[in-house]
C-alpha cells in the first residue's frame, strides 16, 4: 500500500507536471496498476475486515455460541456477560487467551445470534394533561423512633413531569385508592388515562394481549373518577419509564438522609412540601420548566367529584375468647362484655372501627403484616382486677408498660409493699382506670404527689385528682325576675315579741 507522501507525489507528477504513467513508473518503481489507482481514487486506507478471525478462541467458538443460544430462553438478568463467559472458559475448559479476545467475539456473536443486549426506545411527545403513570416504591424511615419499612405511592404526569408522593405502611388496596384521591387533590383534577403495571390491587388476572380482568373494587373506583386505566405488558416496566425513574429520584432526593417523623402523617407533610417545591427542572426536549408545563395542563384535567370516593371496606367478625376480633390475620380488642358476639368492622386506610348493633366498641390504628395484636389495655382492666395473677404476663399490659413513666412503676412497687402482692396489683389497676376520666399529665402529677406524701392507696390519688380540679363556676341565670328584699322584722311577731 502506498504511503501518503508517495500518493501525493504520483498525483502531483501527473496532474501538475503532466508526466505519463510510464514516466512515473520509471521514477518511482511502482506498478502501473497501482499508479492508475492513485490517480483515480482517494488516498488508500485500510478497510474493515469482512471476516474477523479468532485463532486462539477457535476451539471454543461453538461452546460460546451454545451458551448464548441458551441465554435466549433465560430472563435478561441471568444471561451470560462476556466476563462470565471468559471465567467459565478458563475454569471449565482450560482457555488461556485474554479477556479482550472473548469480549470482541461475544459482542459480535450476540448481534449475529440475536441475543438482545440493549433496548431501543421511541421518543414520545405526550399530549398535554392526558396521561399519568402510577407505581409503588419501597424505602425506610424512622417513625416515632423506630426504623420502619414504608411504601410510597407515586403518581407522575407524563406531559409536565409534575409528581405526587405519599407514604403508607403497606400496599393494600385502600392505600392504593387513597394515594389516588390525595394525588387528584394535589393536581386539582383527574388525568383521563392512568398507566399501571399489573399490580394485584388493580388486576385480578392478566388475559391475552391488553385485556385484563380487573379487581371489582378498582373497577368501581376508576368508574367513579371516570379515568381509563391502561396496563403495561408483563415484565415491560419501561412502558411507564417516567414513574420508574421517579421512584429512584424520590429515594435519592426526598428520603436521604433517612427521614424522621413522629408519624406517617408528619412524614407525608414533609413529602408534600418536597413535591410542591419541585418545579424548576426541565424535561429534555420540552420548552419550559416542570412548573410552567404543569400550569398549562391543569385546564385539561377532568374535574374531581364533589364527594371523594368513600374508600371504606365493611366486613363482619366475631369476638373470640380473648376479647379480640380477627381481621386480615391480625387481632383487635373490644371490651370483654362482647365475647361471642358478632360485630361489624369498618376498615379505613389507617384505622379499624368495630361496631355492635350500631354502637362503636373500639377504634384502632390499622395493623399491617400478620399475627399482630392491637390491644387497648383499658378493655382488660376489670378482668385483670378479677385475676390479678395474670397482670405481669398479660399481653395488653406488656404492650403498654414500656411507655409508663417511672412514677407508675414506683407506685406499683409501693402498693405491693404496703398492701401485699395481690391486693397491691388490684389497687394499682384502680389507678390505671383513672385514665378514663383524667389526662395522663394529671394522673402522673397526682401519682408523684402521692408518693411524696406517702399515700399508699388509689383512694388517695383519686382524692388528689378531685381536689386539683378548679371549682365549677355557674353563671347567673339569665332573665331571672327581680324580687324585693324580705322584711325579716315580721318574724319577731311569731314569738310574741313586739
Amino acid at each position: 500500500m502506498l504511503m501518503l507522501e508517495q500518493y501525493d507525489f504520483i498525483r502531483t507528477a501527473c496532474r501538475v507536471y503532466g508526466k505519463s504513467i510510464w514516466e512515473i513508473h520509471r521514477e518511482t518503481g511502482h506498478d502501473r496498476k497501482t499508479i492508475r489507482k492513485a490517480l483515480s481514487q482517494e488516498p488508500f486506507v485500510y478497510g474493515p475486515r469482512t471476516v474477523q478471525y479468532f485463532p486462539v478462541l477457535g476451539p471454543y467458538l461453538a461452546i460460546i455460541d451454545q451458551w448464548l443460544e441458551e441465554d435466549k430462553l433465560r430472563q435478561t438478568k441471568q444471561r451470560h456477560t462476556a466476563r462470565r463467559i471468559f471465567t467459565r472458559l478458563r475454569q471449565e475448559h482450560g482457555f488461556t487467551g485474554s479477556e479482550s479476545t472473548v469480549r470482541h467475539y461475544v459482542q459480535e456473536a450476540k448481534l449475529r445470534l440475536g441475543v438482545k443486549t440493549a433496548a431501543a426506545f421511541i421518543p414520545l411527545d405526550p399530549e398535554v394533561g392526558q396521561e399519568a403513570e402510577v407505581d409503588w416504591g419501597t424505602a425506610q424511615a424512622i417513625i416515632d423512633g423506630r426504623l420502619e419499612t414504608i411504601k410510597f405511592f407515586c403518581l407522575r404526569s407524563k406531559y409536565s413531569g409534575k409528581h405526587f408522593v405519599c407514604s403508607y405502611a403497606g400496599e393494600r388496596q385502600q392505600a392504593f385508592f387513597d394515594g389516588h384521591i390525595q394525588a387528584f387533590r394535589f393536581f386539582g383534577g383527574v388525568f383521563p388515562t392512568i398507566i399501571y403495571d399489573n399490580l394485584t390491587t388493580a388486576v385480578h388476572k392478566v388475559l391475552r394481549g391488553k385485556d385484563r380482568q380487573k379487581q371489582e373494587a378498582f373497577a368501581r373506583f376508576h368508574a367513579y373518577y371516570n379515568f381509563q386505566p391502561r396496563f403495561c405488558n408483563p415484565a415491560q416496566a419501561h412502558e411507564k419509564g417516567g414513574v420508574e425513574g421517579l421512584i429512584g429520584f424520590v429515594r435519592r432526593n426526598y428520603l436521604v438522609p433517612v427521614p424522621e417523623a413522629t408519624s406517617l402523617e408528619e412524614l407525608n407533610q414533609q413529602l408534600l412540601s418536597q413535591c410542591l417545591a419541585y418545579g424548576q427542572h426541565r424535561i429534555q426536549g420540552r420548552d419550559g420548566t416542570v412548573q410552567e408545563l404543569f400550569a398549562a395542563e391543569t385546564a385539561h384535567l377532568l374535574p374531581r367529584p364533589d364527594v371523594p370516593f368513600s374508600n371504606l371496606q365493611v366486613t363482619t367478625g366475631k369476638v373470640d375468647a380473648y376479647a379480640t376480633v380477627r381481621i386480615e390475620n391480625n387481632r383487635y380488642s373490644v371490651p370483654p362484655l362482647y365475647v361471642g358476639r358478632k360485630v361489624t368492622v369498618q376498615l379505613q386506610v389507617d384505622r379499624v372501627e368495630i361496631f355492635h348493633s350500631g354502637k362503636r366498641l373500639a377504634t384502632h390504628a390499622r395493623l399491617f403484616g400478620k399475627n399482630k395484636w392491637q390491644l387497648e389495655p383499658d378493655h382488660y382492666l376489670e378482668l385483670l382486677q378479677q385475676r390479678p395473677e395474670a397482670f405481669r404476663n398479660a399481653r395488653p399490659i406488656r404492650q403498654w408498660r414500656p411507655s409508663w413513666p417511672p412514677v407508675l412503676e414506683k407506685l406499683l412497687a409501693t402498693f405491693q409493699a404496703s398492701q401485699g402482692q395481690t391486693a397491691g396489683i388490684k389497687d394499682f389497676i384502680s389507678v390505671l382506670m383513672l385514665y378514663r376520666d383524667y389526662s395522663p399529665d394529671e394522673i402522673h402529677q397526682a401519682v408523684a404527689m402521692a408518693l411524696e406524701r406517702h399515700l399508699k392507696s388509689s383512694a388517695g390519688i383519686r382524692h388528689l385528682l378531685n381536689h386539683s380540679q378548679p371549682a365549677p363556676e355557674f353563671p347567673p341565670l339569665a332573665n331571672w325576675p327581680a324580687t324585693e328584699v324580705a322584711d325579716i322584722s315580721r318574724y319577731g311577731l311569731l314569738g310574741g315579741v313586739s
